[in-house]
């Protein structure tokens, strides 16, 4: 088992010191938090190893209100508060990003975030991940192959998150856009199974119903059943931690759809061209990048899906 006292550590990467950071947040989660153990080795969980999850009922907490009901008059009462914690992740000892996150699934966080920047093809390229809590955050340590550590040391991207944000410390325009991957899947999916997932999705968004803070991220199956499901402050977050999850339960690339309840941003498609995902559905618009994106690389993309409608923008094939 992990100590509470994270080993914060200065970066060789870009720009990001995560004890410079951490040290200015504030600490008030933390007893909140309860610790984990190592959740990887070499690719798989060992049998005699801790899956250790940071418990999604942590995401929240409850504050005291006063609602204005009407002139002059307030109600006092207690009320749900989304979390949102400063999240460090570090390759091989090596600072690389912090960013703003719920403070659940966060080995998943790490792995769907490697995946999604290009750090890993796939989780072997993992050999070590341990969650570690701090007085001012969560470090996620995460120990690559040598290979997949020297690239990533090549490419010297690193970033201070605000919430989840998808481009914030770029260093260059070049760098926005990774190289994007075609998709190539026969996954189908029928009309009614969009929007019978689309129906749903709230069900299965404790968080948010607690809250009205978070972004979910769903993976469905064919038939509009939900598989998996993940939450957060941050919709890149949430989209993140899916993946990871997938990537666990070896998932990724079965049949099924991608369902966000966000609108769908260029950074979202991206990442799901990254994880191989062929189509992508959120309850919101579309971007004009995201659009662009979806089509280079053979996503299917569909917005507005609510109220028993929704758009297709791109790879209208795929939807039967």
């Amino acid at each position: 088992m992990q100590s509470r006292s994270a080993r914060f550590r200065s970066p060789l990467i870009g720009r990001v010191d995560s004890r410079t950071f951490l040290k200015n947040s504030l600490p008030s989660w933390k007893r909140r938090i309860p610790e984990v153990a190592t959740v990887v080795k070499n690719g798989s969980a060992g049998e005699n190893e801790t899956e250790a999850r940071h418990d999604p009922a942590h995401a929240e907490f409850s504050v005291k209100i006063w609602t204005a009901v009407r002139p002059n008059n307030l109600d006092e009462k207690i009320d749900s508060i989304a979390e949102e914690i400063p999240v460090a992740l570090v390759f091989n000892d090596i600072s690389h990003v912090v960013m703003m996150a719920s403070p659940g699934e966060l080995d998943s966080f790490a792995i769907g975030f490697s995946l999604t920047e290009g750090i890993i093809t796939s989780l072997d390229d993992i050999y070590d991940l341990q969650v570690s809590v701090g007085d001012a955050g969560i470090e996620v340590n995460v120990t690559l192959s040598n290979q997949c550590f020297m690239q990533l040391k090549d490419r010297r991207r690193s970033m201070t998150g605000r919430t989840g944000c998808g481009v914030c410390g770029a260093e260059s325009l070049e760098q926005i856009r990774l190289p994007v991957p075609s998709v190539t899947s026969n996954n189908v999916v029928s009309h009614d199974a969009l929007q019978k997932a689309t129906m749903t999705l709230t069900d299965y968004q404790p968080l948010q119903r607690l809250t009205g803070a978070v972004h979910g991220a769903a993976w469905f199956d064919p038939e509009g059943s939900m598989v998996c499901i993940c939450e957060d402050v941050g919709r890149h977050n949430a989209l993140d931690k899916l993946i990871g999850c997938l990537s666990k339960r070896k998932l990724l690339g079965e049949p099924g759809f991608l369902l966000l309840s966000s609108r769908a941003s260029y950074e979202m498609v991206q990442k799901a061209a990254m994880a191989g995902i062929a189509i992508v559905v959120a309850v919101s618009a579309p971007t004009a990048m995201a659009i662009d994106i979806a089509r280079k690389a053979s996503i299917s993309l569909v917005g507005f899906s609510r109220d028993g409608r929704h758009v297709v923008y791109s790879n209208h094939q795929r939807l039967i």
